[in-house]
């Protein structure tokens, strides 16, 4: 797996390397006597964890998005009979629901 830095998106999976990868390098660093390794490792493990909560967030709040407008068309397919548009409205209010549940803070 590989750093995502040219990125501008936050990304859980590349949040959650780079916090697994700084803390085995302060872990190394602190074995070896290594400052270096072990300020690194720090600051590596840092990035990763904001980078992870940062993508849990935007994810949380695309969910937040997807239940919304699926209550909308939900309602507006209610209103005007139209049974496609309710079911629908209907799967993505669940499947924004279940995007907040997996990325609540």
């Amino acid at each position: 797996m590989s750093s995502n830095q040219n990125s501008s998106e936050p990304s859980q999976a590349n949040g959650q390397y780079n916090s697994t990868m700084g803390t085995a390098k302060e872990v190394f660093g602190n074995t070896i006597g290594g400052d270096s390794w072990t300020q690194a490792g720090k600051e590596q493990h840092a990035q990763g964890e904001a980078e992870y909560k940062a993508a849990q967030a935007k994810e949380y709040a695309n969910g937040t998005i997807d239940r919304a407008g699926g209550k909308i068309d939900t309602v507006v397919g209610a209103l005007t009979g139209d049974e496609q548009k309710q079911f629908s409205g209907n799967i993505r209010h669940d499947k924004g629901q279940l995007q907040q549940k997996a990325n609540e803070p």
